[in-house]
């Protein structure tokens, strides 16, 4: 069993019912989510936030949250998750980039993979359209890169 696990995913969540991403963590968070366990979440709105919200409610889990830049940077929604949720984070990582753009959130991802022994990701897939260029592939990519496993579920 994976002792950390990296959980990336899309910041579009709003073709899904608050039931659906509870019912899917509950499918593909849980079976990982032992009291042993090092998940390391991104601080974004989106997957990044209903992940969060979902692991400090339901396991027992070692949370960190890393962000880019630093907290107060990041969307309402974000900030509000990791407020709601501080007693159960054991740590919060901000990288302080120079500015937030593509590059620092790729550099946020890689520094959670390096840490991890697997990338569980939620990308935006179907109907909804994406490409494999998106943040959250390029997550898993290299994840791949590095040799590690990576579990996908679209969303």
């Amino acid at each position: 069993m994976p002792g950390s696990i990296t959980v990336t995913g899309t910041r579009s969540t709003g073709h899904h019912s608050d039931q659906w991403y509870r019912t899917t963590f509950s499918a593909y968070l849980a079976p990982f989510a032992a009291p042993r366990a090092h998940f390391f979440i991104g601080g974004a709105k989106g997957i990044d936030s209903l992940a969060l919200l979902w692991l400090a409610a339901r396991s027992r889990s070692t949370i960190t949250v890393v962000v880019p830049m630093t907290v107060a940077q990041q969307p309402e929604e974000a900030r509000q998750a990791i407020a709601q949720c501080r007693s159960r984070i054991s740590e919060v990582v901000e990288l302080q980039a120079p500015q937030l753009h593509p590059a620092a959130y790729h550099a946020r991802n890689r520094w959670m993979v390096d840490r991890s022994d697997l990338t569980i990701g939620f990308p935006l897939e179907g109907s909804h359209g994406t490409t494999r260029t998106s943040g959250t592939w390029q997550t898993l990519d290299y994840t791949a890169s590095l040799g590690k496993p990576r579990l996908v579920v679209p969303t």
